[in-house]
């Protein structure tokens, strides 16, 4: 063990990453760490034997050999897919004649660089990369038909390559997408975030952020709502930060990076745009459970089979693939998530003694959690390469394959949807109507290509004239055009000072802006901060961008990152003028990537 403070230990990551804030805020943080990585041993029947779970379960081996294995899924006939990352493949594995093992070797079906998270939904497979989504039919052997894109731009990785995939009860797909770093300001809004991805792969937003890197999530069975287990900050000692137990919302910012568990302060980072750690821990969600800090959560999943007790019911599990960055180990195990009424109230051990020889080696990093056809939780694990089975001896032999509702997902997603532009939702400044424009674009002429996403993305320079008895302007863009969200936000400003009646070009993406100074932005409907260009499908129509300026008799008290619908009812009753400009924009032709 050494002694070393914190800004040395992340010297490192602040050279790999020129958006890491360095200001120098006094602080003075030191804190022992320990690098431990007990060493791999072989998995023996005799070490097997050894493992540990509740009185009534065993724990076997369903397959061996299969090196990095990594994500599991099975399909409703009961085949088994893993992925291996380090091989960079897809395997197909049968248990037709029931005895709980795999029959005879596995079958490779595809291979894809980067191959790790997998989803089946609806008879087709899905396989994520680290930047590619794609989609294959599975055929009556349970081979796969050829790949097809359906997105190759997801963010590039850096520290948390890892992508994992799971269809919603709302029939969409959702995208874990982890930081790039230990802990930095991303420059890509969909850095620590989960995704959420139209069936064709062509529309995504972002359902939420400050999520480090939630590998596992899953919906409950009898709420519909999302929840999912966050890896925690590396470096912070033997204890801290804890892996954190999240119920996942639309909108909602879990911490990362200045912030985490029960509200502490990471004493590193600085957020930008002059938001204090402060501000920003309180507009962020706390976790609703920790567990040991470093214990690295991987798969999670809501119990859906009928074989294990009566008691399981309604319960999650989740795989712990184990630490290096304390002294005494943590995770290298299964662990069990219990509910209550749909709330989750503690995290335990369910299977255990991966770790062995006292703690100083072990035989398994659990990754891939999946229940089989017969109700039975199959485990992957990527150092021995082996496939676990947990059964209980006296259970039922049955999956329940019953979905979760979609009601909680589709009520925070189709909040504001269909409703008219905001210019007609609020009444006022009848008697003054600012003049706006734009040395970019007139009124219904094109916006030009680097105010679009398909290009640069700087919002355009936009003035207007002033209104008397204004104390302050808003800025909201719409567009009416869009589908399946209707009217699509694309950008929120508000609090913009009296005396400022133009903004120029190209204004910085966050929630906070210095210049000029303290006017705030909130989140599009893509799930970001600030200005989001045009993107209209290629080859469609125009579509119709109302940039949308009121004037306020007062400034508002709305937290930076609060959407349309917060906005607007704080707006209310105090409009004294509003106007608009319109511009259109349509992609003929696909950008070169």
């Amino acid at each position: 063990m050494k002694l070393a403070t914190l800004s040395a230990l992340l010297a490192g990551a602040a050279l790999a990453s020129p958006a890491l804030a360095q200001q120098g805020d006094g602080t003075n943080v030191s804190i022992p760490i320990t690098i431990f990585k007990p060493a791999k041993v072989p998995a023996t029947p005799e070490r097997i034997a050894a493992l540990r779970a509740p009185a009534g379960f065993t724990v076997t081996s369903f397959a061996t050999g299969l090196k990095n294995a990594r994500i599991l899924a099975v399909a409703p006939d009961g085949t088994v897919y893993l992925t291996r990352r380090d091989q960079g493949d897809v395997l197909m594995l049968k248990d037709a004649d029931g005895d709980g093992k795999a029959d005879g070797a596995p079958v490779t079906v595809t291979n894809r660089p980067g191959a790790h998270g997998i989803a089946i939904h609806a008879g087709k497979f899905y396989l994520v990369t680290v930047k590619e989504l794609f989609v294959a039919d599975i055929l009556s052997d349970g081979r796969l038909g050829e790949l097809t894109l359906l997105a190759g731009d997801l963010p590039d990785a850096g520290q948390h390559a890892n992508r994992t995939i799971a269809w919603g009860p709302d029939d969409m797909l959702y995208i874990s997408v982890g930081s790039t770093c230990n802990v930095c300001n991303e420059n890509n809004p969909e850095n620590a975030t989960i995704l959420r991805v139209s069936p064709d792969g062509k529309s995504r937003t972002i359902l939420a952020g400050g999520l480090r890197n939630t590998i596992g999530f899953d919906w409950n069975p009898r709420t519909g709502e999302l929840w999912g287990l966050d890896h925690g900050i590396d470096f912070l000692g033997d204890t801290d930060q804890p892996e954190e137990l999240n119920r996942i919302e639309l909108g909602k910012q879990y911490g990362w990076p200045h912030a985490y568990a029960d509200g502490k302060i990471y004493p590193q980072s600085t957020p930008v745009g002059g938001i204090t750690k402060e501000q920003w821990r309180d507009n962020s969600v706390p976790m609703v459970i920790g567990y040991d800090a470093h214990a690295a959560p991987m798969q999670f999943l809501f119990y859906k089979g009928s074989a294990f007790p009566s008691e399981y019911n309604g319960d999650a599990f989740a795989t712990m693939r184990g630490s290096w960055n304390r002294k005494q180990p943590s995770g290298y195990s299964i662990v069990r998530i219990r509910f209550q009424n749909g709330q989750a109230k503690s995290i335990e051990p369910f299977v255990t003694g991966f770790l062995t020889d006292a703690g100083t080696t072990h035989i398994a990093r659990p990754v891939g959690l999946a229940v089989a056809h017969d109700g039975s939780l199959l485990m992957a694990d990527d150092a021995n390469g082996v496939i676990y089975r947990v059964a209980y001896d006296r259970g039922r032999k049955a999956a329940n394959t019953t979905p979760a509702p979609a009601t909680a997902m589709r009520e925070q997603t189709e909040r504001g949807n269909g409703v008219p532009l905001a210019l007609g939702r609020l009444a006022g400044g009848r008697r003054s109507q600012p003049t706006v424009s734009s040395p970019a674009f007139g009124s219904s002429t094109p916006i030009p290509m680097r105010h679009s996403d398909y290009a640069d993305g700087v919002s355009p320079a936009l003035s207007w004239t002033a209104v008397d008895g204004a104390a302050s302007y808003v800025i909201i863009m719409e567009d009416p055009d869009a589908h399946p969200v209707q009217p699509f936000v694309h950008w929120l400003a508000w609090n913009i000072p009296a005396g400022v009646i133009s903004l120029p070009e190209g204004l910085q993406e966050q929630p906070r802006l210095t210049e000029p100074e303290g006017v705030l932005q909130g989140r599009t409907t893509r799930g970001s901060t600030g200005y989001y260009g045009p993107r209209p499908p290629v080859g469609g129509p125009p579509h119709h961008y109302h940039f949308q300026v009121f004037a306020l008799d007062t400034m508002l008290s709305v937290p930076a990152g609060a959407d349309r619908e917060t906005l607007l009812a704080a707006m209310k009753g105090h409009v004294v003028g509003k106007s608009e400009l319109v511009g259109t924009y349509a992609q003929k032709v696909a950008p070169l990537k």
